[in-house]
C-alpha cells in the first residue's frame, strides 16, 4: 500500500485568518518602539549596553505619539498629540509591567541598606549618602571602582558618587566607571560643600605652614589659603583621609581641609568654617544600584544617556535635534575620548580626530513616551546608545 501523503497547513490564529479572509479589514498597526535589556560583564572594558531601544520594525512613519511624522535625513518631527491613544492589546508582551525588583520596594530611608561611598569616614561622600539614605549603614572604599565594585558583587546595595562640582566640574573618572560597570543610576542627591580648616587642639591658624586636602578641595580654597598666610600644598586622596593623618601623625604645621563632621571624628579643632572661595559650593552625587527603577511621570525626572555618532558635519546636530524637536529639555552634555576606538581612521589612512562619547542629561522620564520616541529615533544613526538610568530628579536644597 502506497504512502499517503500529509498536507501540511500553516497554522494561524482565529485573528489572523478573519484577516486572511477579509483582505479589506486588514489595516496596518502602528509601529512600536521595544525597550530591551542585556546583561553585561562586569570585568569588560568594552561599553556594553544593557539597555537599548531599537524601532521594533524598520523605520517608517510613524503615528506612536501623535499624528503621522515624515524623516528628513535620518531625523523624524515629531508628530502633533493625537485626540485619541491606540489601546495595545493585552496579550502582547511588550506592554505587560514589568515585575518588582528589590530597588522598587527598598525603604526609601535606607534602613538596613548598606551603602558605599569613596573616602574615610567623615567624606563628604558619606554626608551625601546619609541625605540619600538617612537610616543606611555607610561602607568607606577607598577608591571610586573599588564602591562600584562593592555594589556589582552584593558587598553593598547602593553607592553614592560625586559627578559634577559647581566650582570644579565634571568627575571624569566615574563617567569612564559607568561604563565599565553595569549598575544603573537610580537618583541623584546634591550636598552644599563647606569646607573648614582643621588643625590639632592648641595649633593656631599662624602656626600653619602647610594645609593638606583632596586636590579639588585645595583648589576650591585657593584664595583664602592664600590670605591666610599657609603656602605650601598637600594633595591627598580625599578630605577626611587628610584629617585622619594630621590627627594620626600629630602634626602641628599642617592643617587639614575637610568638613567639621571629620574634625569630630579624629578629634580635630576647626580654626575656619567656610572657607572655600566661592559660597556657592555644591557638589552632585549619583545613586548607583544593580538594577534599576520603575519611571514614573507624576514627578520631575532625569535620564540620563550615553552614545557615540559617526563622522560627518550636522552628526551632533542630528542627535541634538531628537530631543529639541520633542521640547525635551537638555540639562548637561559631557563629552569624553572613546577609550575603545582613540582616533578615526580615514579613507587614506591617515589618522584624524579623537572618537568621542556624549554624556546628556535629559529633564525627562523614560515612562514617557516622547523619550522613548526621541532615543528610538537616535538609535536610527548613533553608533552606541546606552540608558544610564532614568531616575527622580533631585529637587531640594543642597
Amino acid at each position: 500500500m502506497a504512502p499517503t501523503a500529509c498536507l501540511r497547513l500553516p497554522f494561524l490564529p482565529a485573528r489572523a485568518r478573519a484577516r486572511s479572509a477579509n483582505p479589506a479589514a486588514t489595516s496596518p498597526s502602528p509601529s512600536r518602539l521595544s525597550l530591551k535589556c542585556s546583561a553585561t560583564n562586569a570585568d569588560s572594558s568594552k561599553p556594553t549596553n544593557p539597555i537599548s531601544i531599537s524601532p521594533a520594525s524598520p523605520p517608517r512613519a510613524t503615528v506612536a505619539d501623535g499624528v503621522e511624522s515624515v524623516d528628513v535625513n535620518g531625523l523624524r518631527r515629531p508628530p502633533a498629540p493625537a485626540s485619541s491613544l491606540t489601546v495595545p492589546s493585552a496579550r502582547d508582551p511588550h506592554w505587560l509591567p514589568r515585575p518588582l525588583t528589590s530597588a522598587d520596594v527598598m525603604d526609601a530611608n535606607g534602613k538596613g541598606l548598606k551603602v558605599a561611598y569613596q573616602g574615610c569616614p567623615g567624606a563628604y561622600s558619606e554626608a551625601a549618602a546619609r541625605k540619600a539614605y538617612p537610616n543606611c549603614e555607610t561602607v568607606p572604599c577607598e577608591h571610586f571602582d573599588t564602591a562600584f565594585q562593592a555594589v556589582q558583587n552584593w558587598v553593598a546595595d547602593r553607592a553614592v558618587l560625586p559627578l559634577e562640582n559647581s566650582l570644579g566640574g565634571s568627575i571624569h573618572r566615574n563617567y569612564d566607571l559607568l561604563l565599565r560597570h553595569s549598575l544603573h543610576i537610580v537618583g541623584e542627591v546634591r550636598l552644599a560643600v563647606r569646607h573648614c580648616l582643621l588643625a590639632n587642639p592648641g595649633v593656631k591658624i599662624e602656626n600653619l605652614k602647610s594645609a593638606m586636602s583632596h586636590p579639588q578641595a585645595l583648589a576650591q580654597c585657593e584664595h583664602t589659603l592664600t590670605e591666610l598666610g599657609i603656602e605650601h600644598r598637600e594633595a591627598v586622596d580625599d578630605t577626611a583621609g587628610a584629617a585622619k593623618f594630621v590627627a594620626e601623625q600629630m602634626l602641628q604645621d599642617t592643617g587639614a581641609i575637610a568638613s567639621s563632621l571629620a574634625a569630630k571624628l579624629y578629634g580635630l579643632d576647626v580654626l575656619a568654617e567656610n572657607i572655600q572661595d566661592d559660597k556657592d559650593n555644591v557638589t552632585r552625587f549619583m545613586m548607583l544600584a544593580r538594577e534599576p527603577i520603575i519611571p514614573r511621570t507624576d514627578k520631575p525626572f532625569k535620564t540620563s544617556i550615553v552614545f557615540s555618532l559617526e563622522e560627518g558635519p550636522g552628526q551632533l546636530f542630528k542627535a541634538l535635534a531628537v530631543f529639541a524637536l520633542r521640547e525635551i529639555n537638555l540639562t548637561k552634555i559631557e563629552s569624553r575620548p572613546h577609550k575603545e576606538r582613540p582616533l578615526r581612521v580615514s579613507d587614506d589612512c591617515l589618522l584624524k580626530n579623537f572618537d568621542y562619547l556624549f554624556y546628556v542629561d535629559l529633564e525627562a522620564s523614560m515612562a514617557d513616551p516622547k523619550t522613548q520616541n526621541a532615543l528610538g529615533n537616535l538609535k536610527e544613526f548613533a553608533t552606541f546608545l546606552r540608558v544610564l538610568g532614568s531616575y527622580p530628579a533631585d529637587v531640594n536644597e543642597p
